[in-house]
This record gives C-alpha cells, structure tokens and sequence, in this order.
C-alpha cells in the first residue's frame, strides 16, 4: 500500500508541475487541478465507506487500486505523446480523487481485519504513518524524477506501482478470516446517516474533525506550495523542488516513527501539535534564502506527521467496527475534502499577494482553527484548559478519558437488562413473554420479561408479575 500512495502522490505533484510550467498554467490553474483531485472527497468518499461496512474490502481494494492504475497510465501516455492538454489534467485529477476517495475508508478500515484487538492501536499507527508518509514522501521522489526523466514516466511509474498492492491483497485471500455480514435492512441513505448521527453523538470527534478540517485544507497544500516557493520566490527548478520534498521527508519519517511508538492517541497531542503546525509554517513562509527554507521544513514535516497519525489512530480506536468504515469516509471527507475550496483560495491569495502568502496564510488559518475548535468544543469533548503559573506560565489542555465507544452497540431485537449499583435504580420494562391465561409465567419461560423488573444494589434482581400491565404482541 505504501508503494502505491507514494506513487498517487508523485502523479498529484507531476500533473501539477505539468499544468504549472509544461502546460504554461498559473497558480490558479494548479489550485484548480488541486481542488479537482480532492472534490471527490466530498462526493464520493460517504459511499465509500458505506461499501466498506457492506461488502469485503480486500476486493474493493483490489478494484480502487486497478482503476487508479488505468489513470495513471491514461495521463502518461497522453503526455509522453505530447497530446496532453489542460482540460485533460482536470478530468483525469478528478478521475484519480474518486478512486482514491473510494479506496481510503476501506484500507483504513481494513486494518481492524488483519490484526488482533491488542495490536489495534500500534497498528493503526503504522498504516496511518504509511499514508501520511507517502503524502509528503510522494512529492519528494516526483520532483526528482520529473527532473531526471520528465513528467510523462513519473506517471507510468505511478501506475506500475499499483500491481504491489493488487498482488498482495490476492494472496491475502486465505489468510484473512471470514467476518459474517448482517444483511442491513435500511436504505443506503439511511445508512450514511447512521453514521453522521454517531459522529454527531461524540463531541470528541467533531473536535478533532474540526481540527482537521483547517490542517488539511489550508495548511497542507504542500504540492502546491512548495511548487510556488521553488519557482516564484526562489528561482529553483525541477531538482531544487524534489530537494524540499525530501528534505521535509526527514520529518516526516522521524515523526511517523515517533507516532508509531505511541500506544494511546491523545487529543491534547492533536490540538497542540495543529496549534505549532500553524507556527511552524508561518516560520517557513518568512525564510529569506532556499537554504533556511528547506531547514524550516523539517520541523514541519515531523508535527503534521505527529498530528496526522494522532487524528486517524483516535478516530479508528474508539469507533466501534460496525460504523468504522462509514465514520472513516467522514473522516477523510473533512480531512481532505476541504481541498477544493482551500487551494483554489491559496493559489488566488499566492498570485494577489505573492507566493509566500501560501504558506502565511495557511498558517495563520490552522491555527485559528485548532484554537477556535478548542475554545468552542472542549467543554462538550471533555478537555479542560486550565492556566499555569508554576513552574513556568502557560497553558495546561487536559482531556478526560472517553467512554469505551468499542462497547457502543446498536439496538437489537431482545434487550438486555443490566442492574446498575444505585440506590433506587430505574425501573426498566421489557417486552412480555407468552402468558397464561391466569396471567402466570408459563413453565420454561424467562422470568426476567414478564413484567417490570426492578434493581435495588441492597438485594438481588427479583421479577414480579405487576396486576394489570397491558399485554403486547410481538
């Protein structure tokens, strides 16, 4: 999977360059060629995860990762025959974003079936780390490919990169264990809006959903920024740009290895890490030479690997399994469905006010962001901010721990009755067994649905039948 996220990534950065300086495109033109590769997000990305809770994601997989394969190879052999236009690169981004919009939540999801519940957390780590990785490794190996053998085998390249995952997932036919699939009887919308109503239902998650939402679509527009940077600011080529994605894949390698060592995500990590992303980024924006600039980059690299892996792995480990795939495709909406209408926004503000306004900007949006999702939504997300004096002023954000959303089950047809320890606990009513006509619990029947059951922590749960309760059938 790492092989073919690097290379959808070196196809985003090579189209870009290719509309940016082959094709003669402006900035806005590659704000909208990177708005297009994220739209799908928003369109498709929902169904995506539905068809990941429905049917088996290995051979969705298989399918999202031969589609996006035929895209590739569709834009290289366009562009090695010089056939290659505009409104090509606008088609087939849009093409690639719905295969990857429809591939994200199942391979997210995925991971669930391929390790125990113990190893869940480190696990999810590592993927997570291995597609945020290749988000800013990709970019990295596209710019010096594109200045060693040129835009059109980059995307060959990419679209041999898909045949890895494809045969992996086939010999992973006899190895994955068969999980038994509840037919579902509501409708496919009905279905998605089970899965807004559990996102709707944890303020924890819109929290963090929000946090995203300004990271991914403000601040990390690398592809297009750095580009701009390279060329605008700096005055570098091809090579100098691949230089700044590998000098940023220093970081962002040595966070994903820090945030796979990490066993329990924390919210306090994604708030703060988004709040010094932003100031980190604004940092790199006002570097005065390339030299200082690709410097800059390295803390960055590390914190948005740091965030990034922290928000996914959070999101994975307390949703329970039969809503993860629909939550996920949520997820990866929000992340990177703002796309669209954030780097369209960059490209204006970088050609009305200059290249590094593409960086300041973005910044400066994270932030407000992450400190407005804090101010608004902490309280309902139980994370306390508290003041510090000693021993040195500051801020405190501490998150109170989360129910055990794994337990969260959806309602089924018999009810259990469960006794709480309380003084006078709730009187809780289940649906009646048969009776007898002189109203008694016949012979082999439960007692505990014969009427009113009632829980008293002094003495043992006692079933009594109540004279008059109505009776229902079924």
């Amino acid at each position: 999977m790492f092989l073919s996220n690097v290379g959808t990534w070196m196809q985003r950065i090579a189209q870009d360059w290719l509309v940016l300086v082959v094709l003669g495109g402006g900035a806005q033109a590659v704000g909208i060629t990177t708005g297009l590769q994220f739209l799908p997000f928003l369109l498709v990305a929902p169904f995506g995860g539905l068809l990941a809770d429905r049917f088996s994601k290995r051979k969705l997989l298989i399918f999202t990762n031969a589609f996006m394969g035929t895209v590739g190879l569709a834009l290289g052999v366009l562009t090695l025959t010089g056939l290659a236009e505009i409104w090509h690169v606008y088609v087939l981004a849009f093409l690639l974003g719905v295969g990857t919009a429809l591939d994200n939540p199942a391979r997210q999801a995925f991971v669930s079936e391929l390790v125990q519940k113990d190893d869940l957390t480190n696990a999810v780590a590592l993927n997570s780390a291995s597609f945020n990785a290749a988000r800013l490794v990709g970019p990295a190996v596209a710019g010096v490919l594109i200045g060693l053998i040129g835009t059109g085998w980059v995307f060959v390249l990419n679209a041999a990169s898909f045949l890895s995952p494809i045969l992996v997932l086939v010999l992973l036919r006899r190895r994955i264990a068969r999980t038994t699939r509840k037919r579902e009887k509501a409708g496919t919308f009905s279905q998605l809006r089970e899965g807004v109503r559990y996102v709707r239902s944890r303020p924890d998650l819109i929290m963090v959903m929000t946090i995203m939402f300004g990271l991914g679509t403000f601040g990390m527009n690398f592809q297009m920024t750095m580009a701009l940077m390279a060329t605008d600011v700096y005055g570098k080529g091809p090579s100098e740009y691949g230089l700044l994605g590998s000098v940023m894949a220093v970081g962002t390698l040595s966070g994903a290895l820090v945030a796979a060592r990490r066993r329990v995500p924390r919210r306090r990590l994604i708030v703060g890490g988004a709040v010094l992303f932003g100031a980190f980024e604004i940092i790199a924006g006002l570097m005065p030479t390339y030299v200082l600039f690709a410097v800059a980059l390295v803390p960055v690299g590390v914190i948005a690997m740091t965030v990034l892996t922290a928000a996914n792995a959070y999101v994975q480990t307390t949703v329970p399994q039969y809503v993860r795939g629909r939550v996920m495709s949520l997820y990866m909406m929000i992340f990177m469905g703002g796309t669209p209408a954030g780097a369209p926004v960059i490209g204006l503000v970088a050609d009305a006010f200059g290249a590094r306004w593409s960086l300041l900007g973005g910044g400066i949006l994270t932030m407000v962001f992450a400190i407005g999702a804090l101010v608004v939504l902490a309280p309902k997300s139980g994370v306390v901010v508290r003041t510090r004096l000693r021993p040195r002023p500051g801020l405190v954000v501490v998150a109170r721990p989360v129910e055990d959303a794994a337990a969260v089950a959806r309602p089924v047809e018999d009810a259990v009755v469960v006794a709480r320890p309380v003084e006078d606990a709730a009187v809780v009513t289940s649906a009646p067994e048969p009776r007898s006509p002189a109203g008694r619990v016949p012979a082999g029947a439960s007692p505990r649905s014969a009427g009113t059951v009632r829980a008293d922590c002094r003495a043992p749960v006692v079933a009594r039948s109540v004279p008059g309760t109505p009776r229902r059938s079924r």
